[in-house]
């Protein structure tokens, strides 16, 4: 669901299923163009990084946690008590789950444009519990490669998404961007006393729509209307 400004939420009950590293949780991915936000409402937990400036990092997660990062950071969350729930807050109209998201597959897989397809693609437990075991294999190995094989994934996810850039360019209009101009508008008016945008204001609902996403359980939601 898109909120107020062009911004993106969903609720998250993170996968507790176990990794060849021993640990629980989802599919380490990163965005490409969206910053993105955790507020932890339940569980203990983690949130596994590597970026240029920090290397491999790990922050705790527990109630009452909020923690946000930028694109270009691969992450990885982990639950380590089965309980993990997170509210997900997503820029740019919820992109990171409309396609601004690469998965840290083998650089075999990240070159091969139809296999990547294939294995991202959203299917039933089976599927997305084999795609999160093959993206967290490429993690475990790009987490020890280094700034150079960090960058050569960076290039690696570039290529991957570069056919749906316009796409993305859309909702980003769409979204955020007509967002702001709406906000500068409404500037305009009330500068000159102008207060019909507000005779528009209405009350909207939403309910979840169920699904598993890269990280966990998903509750998607659509506005009424």
């Amino acid at each position: 669901m898109t909120f107020p400004g062009g911004v993106g939420v969903s609720g998250l009950r993170v996968y507790e299923w176990g990794s060849a590293d021993g640990v629980c949780g989802g599919s380490p991915h990163m965005h490409l163009l969206c910053s993105e936000a955790y507020v932890v409402v339940d569980g203990l937990g983690a949130v596994q990084t590597l970026t240029f400036d920090e290397g491999h990092a790990e922050t705790p997660l527990r109630a009452g946690s909020v923690v946000w990062f930028d694109p270009g950071t691969v992450h990885r969350l982990v639950n380590d008590d089965g309980r993990l729930r997170i509210v997900v807050v997503m820029q740019n109209s919820g992109l990171p789950e409309a396609g601004d998201a690469v998965f840290t597959f083998p650089p075999a897989v990240l070159s091969d444009p139809e296999m990547y397809a294939e294995l991202a693609e959203p299917g039933n437990e089976a599927h997305v519990r084999r795609r999160r075991d093959v993206a967290i294999e490429g993690f475990l190995t790009l987490r020890e490669g280094g700034p150079d094989a960090l960058a050569a994934f960076h290039r690696q996810a570039a290529r991957l998404v570069s056919g749906r850039l316009d796409e993305f360019a859309k909702r980003w209009r769409q979204g955020a961007l007509a967002a702001a101009q709406a906000t500068g508008e409404h500037l305009s008016a009330l500068s000159e006393g102008d207060t019909g945008h507000l005779r528009a204001a209405r009350v909207r609902r939403a309910g979840p729509e169920p699904r598993l996403g890269m990280c966990g359980r998903l509750e998607t939601y659509s506005l009424d209307g």
